[in-house]
């Protein structure tokens, strides 16, 4: 007796590609995760210990100088008459968030440290990528830049008014020059943080002297990179200050320093606070720039959905 065999006929349907259905699931992702890091940050004590900060620093400063007046604060403004001024649609001595010259100020600023910050990072990381990669380029530059990196950037107003015309060269100059050294030794020390076993595999793998640098060096230097970046910012605000207080017409220094000269007391404190304001959304920037190019390393370590 045979054995009769039946065939059941296999019918294909078409199917999407995964990346197809992927992507629009990978993009939808990633505003979830935003969202999700903005409730659970609302939902921690971080946002209301940072109100009780300013508010603890608020109270001292209102009691110290308008309660208890106290003798070290007898000549600084209160907050009272900070905020009167700062807020007035005529200010006493000029200068509040309604008028032009207010913002004008901080467009000047921003405008030179901006030019400097991207000089800094465009010179200083690859220098620094060079002082911890190769040893021939930094005994030539490192004891050099070590005696330079010190010298506080007042004692370079002169040359730097000496080397360069006009006001704005100067200004700029002084900025970059302390945001280039934290950017430089901050991404020297990244490449010398490096898990050396890493390199020694790429080269028994057959990698050129460019190929371990480019793919193993910079890659795991960037998380010290971006530190760097994020101190390099805050230090080009407070060099920018020095600059603008002896050079220039226009910026937050600029403020600071005439209104001293011309005692006008509360534009100083607005100045202050304005360029702390200025100051920490750039650094708050280049943080986001950082987290958003460092991704592929929160995947590999595992902390991408935290």
């Amino acid at each position: 007796m045979s054995a009769v065999v039946e065939f059941t006929p296999v019918v294909q349907r078409p199917v999407d590609p995964p990346a197809a259905a992927s992507a629009p699931a990978g993009s939808a992702r990633a505003p979830r995760r935003a969202n999700a890091r903005l409730v659970a940050w609302a939902a921690s004590p971080r946002p209301w210990l940072a109100l009780a900060g300013f508010g603890l620093a608020l109270a001292f400063w209102y009691l110290a100088v308008e309660v208890w007046r106290l003798p070290r604060f007898a000549e600084m403004p209160g907050p009272t008459a900070v905020f009167r001024e700062m807020f007035a649609r005529d200010p006493v001595f000029g200068l509040s968030v309604y008028t032009p010259e207010y913002y004008l100020h901080i467009l000047a600023s921003l405008r030179r440290v901006g030019v400097a910050f991207a000089l800094a990072t465009a010179i200083g990381v690859p220098v620094g990528l060079l002082l911890g990669w190769s040893t021939a380029f930094r005994e030539y530059v490192f004891p050099l830049f070590e005696m330079l990196r010190p010298i506080p950037i007042l004692a370079w107003v002169p040359l730097a008014i000496l080397m360069f015309s006009g006001n704005e060269t100067p200004v700029v100059f002084l900025t970059f020059l302390a945001s280039f050294f934290a950017t430089a030794l901050n991404t020297m020390l990244g490449v010398e943080s490096l898990d050396e076993s890493h390199v020694r595999a790429a080269r028994c793998l057959g990698a050129s002297p460019w190929q371990v640098f480019f793919h193993v060096v910079v890659p795991g230097a960037l998380p010290h990179v971006f530190t760097g970046l994020q101190i390099s910012i805050g230090v080009a605000w407070f060099s920018l200050v020095a600059g603008e207080m002896v050079s220039g017409e226009y910026g937050l220094g600029y403020v600071i320093n005439t209104s001293y000269t011309m005692v006008r007391y509360p534009t100083i404190v607005i100045g202050m606070v304005t360029l702390g304001a200025v100051g920490y959304a750039t650094s708050a920037l280049v943080r986001l720039a950082g987290d958003r190019l460092m991704r592929w390393r929160d995947r590999e370590l595992g902390l991408d959905g935290r």
